[in-house]
Formats: structure tokens, C-alpha cells, sequence
């Protein structure tokens, strides 16, 4: 059975990958001590500890490495940018070298965020980059330092909603949550993504990995839409109302690190590469559905230290 090696594994990627895949792979996850009931195997590391991703790999031997491991929060890289780096930059460099070296396939998980949003219509990966901030800049200098290291890797940019740990993850969380207790919201109309269930982007990069695949890859939704718009289907879906989601421009907010107004993305080279169609918005938007109805929320938040 193919062991598959997961990063980050208590974030919202990683938790949803490990336990969509855990019955047809041998899933180890890392983790630094949150998990404690999670019904695939742990191994229990600091990432950033010197020798650590050459500790981790002699001893689990995967046959494949996914890195979900990341500091996404926006805010906290524009405080931090150190720390930023060494998570997003220099982490990712040392696998793909360490991998390459072991002959362990790797992919490597990336952000949308990479363009600064100026562009009409959907970006290519031959679009050039133009990071807005620190966030932006480390996930792209790590996207190119780990090509660099290991040209048989994977680069996915992705943006994903689902179900978290934390339960306050994902923005289909907020939306539900504010909308499920009667809070008022506002959503942006002026910022445009691709959002994709987190389970289609878990199964697309299993895909991915399972057809050799390299290079770089627009892992997204194939519907653009504003945040609004993303919070009205997630109103509609779940019966809630949508009237207590205003629409508002990221221009009057008071986010400090600056957001790019366009990530819309294309997938066709992807989608081409693995000769399917990837999921609709619709599909993914059901099975969202599907699962608060059975629980799952609360099931994966059982997994963790309190």
C-alpha cells in the first residue's frame, strides 16, 4: 500500500486529505501535538526543529510527501515575516531537496494569492506573479526554490473551504456560523476566487500524484465568483438567510495586509493534463451539505487536544 506522508495534517487540507484517503493508503500525519484521536497514524514533530524532515523521512519512509504545512494567516506573516519565511520559503526547499534525493514523490501545496489581482479573466500558470505581501511573496519564493530543488515535484495553488478543526477555517465556517447564530456579516463583491471543496482538492492531488505528474498546477475551483456571492450559495444551501450578508467593498474594510481584488484562476491545463474535467461548484457545495448532515464537523473535531 502507498504510504503517503501529510504535513500539516491538523489544518483544513490536511485533516480532509488524511481521512478521504486513510482506507485506500498507509497515511501518515505530522503534527506537533493537536491531534490525539485522529484515526490515522501520528507522528509527532516540530518540522522547523533542525534535522527534523530528514528524521521524519528516514523513519516513515513514505512513498509520497504532501506538504500542507503553512503560515497562512495573512496578518500573522505581515508580523512575523521571519517565521513566514521559514515556513513557506525554506521548509518546503529542504523536502523537495530531501525527497529528491530518496525518490519519494512530492507535492507541495501553494496559494492563489501568488498574482495581484489586476488581471481581466483568469490567470494561466504562465501569467507572471506579483505578490502583495509577505504571505504572498514567501509562498512564491517557495513555489520556485522547491521547482528548483526537484523538478519532478508538484506546485499546487490552490484555494479550498471545507469542514476544519478549529471549526473557523475555512470562510463557507464564517459564513455559516454568523448566518447559523443570526449574526449580520458583510461579504466582499470586489474580490473574485475559485473556491473548491477541500475533499475535490485532497482527491485531484491524489490524482495528481498517482499519474506522475510535475511541474506546476492551478489547483481551484472551475466557477469564479465574489466572497458575496460564495456567502449567498452557502446561505441558499443550507436554508439560511442571505439577507443577513451584506455586500461590501474590501476598500472599506480594515484588513491590514493587502488582498488582491481578481484570483481567478484557470484550470485548464490541469484538467487537460489529467484528462478529465474537474468537479463543479455545485458538487462540491452538496457534499459540503452532505456531511454537516452526518456529523462530520463534529466528528473531526473530536480529534484534538482541548
Amino acid at each position: 500500500m502507498t504510504r503517503i506522508l501529510v504535513t500539516g495534517v491538523s489544518g483544513l487540507l490536511g485533516i480532509n486529505l488524511a481521512h478521504e484517503t486513510m482506507h485506500a493508503y498507509d497515511i501518515v500525519g505530522v503534527d506537533r501535538g493537536k491531534l490525539v484521536n485522529a484515526p490515522f497514524k501520528i507522528w509527532k514533530a516540530d518540522l522547523l526543529d533542525p534535522g527534523a524532515v530528514d528524521a521524519i523521512l528516514n523513519s516513515v519512509r513514505p512513498n509520497w510527501l504532501i506538504n500542507c504545512a503553512a503560515l497562512a494567516d495573512l496578518e500573522a506573516c505581515e508580523n512575523t515575516p521571519y517565521l513566514a519565511r521559514a515556513l513557506n520559503t525554506d521548509l518546503p526547499a529542504q523536502m523537495a531537496k530531501a525527497c529528491r534525493s530518496r525518490d519519494i514523490s512530492f507535492a507541495h501545496i501553494s496559494t492563489d494569492a501568488v498574482f495581484d489581482g489586476e488581471k481581466d479573466g483568469f490567470y494561466t500558470e504562465e501569467d507572471p506573479p506579483n505578490p502583495l505581501g509577505v504571505y504572498s511573496q514567501t509562498k512564491l519564493d517557495g513555489e520556485r526554490a522547491v521547482l528548483n530543488e526537484n523538478k519532478n515535484a508538484i506546485v499546487a495553488r490552490v484555494n479550498f473551504y471545507g469542514w476544519s478543526l478549529s471549526g473557523k477555517r475555512s470562510l463557507a465556517e464564517f459564513f455559516h456560523h454568523n448566518l447559523t447564530n443570526n449574526k449580520s456579516m458583510s461579504g466582499f463583491t470586489d474580490v473574485i476566487f475559485c473556491p473548491m471543496f477541500v475533499n475535490h482538492t485532497a482527491r485531484t492531488l491524489i490524482k495528481m500524484l498517482e499519474k506522475n505528474l510535475s511541474g506546476l498546477y492551478h489547483l481551484v475551483g472551475t466557477q469564479a465568483m465574489s466572497k458575496y456571492q460564495f456567502g449567498v450559495e452557502i446561505a441558499r444551501k443550507f436554508s439560511l438567510q442571505e439577507g443577513e450578508i451584506s455586500p461590501k467593498s474590501i476598500l472599506a474594510s480594515s484588513l491590514t495586509a493587502r488582498r488582491a481584488h481578481n484570483l481567478a484562476l484557470s484550470t485548464h491545463k490541469l484538467s487537460t493534463d489529467l484528462g478529465e474535467t474537474l468537479p463543479e461548484f455545485s458538487t462540491g457545495l452538496d457534499e459540503f451539505y452532505t456531511q454537516y448532515k452526518q456529523g462530520f464537523p463534529q466528528k473531526i473535531r473530536g480529534y484534538q487536544q482541548h
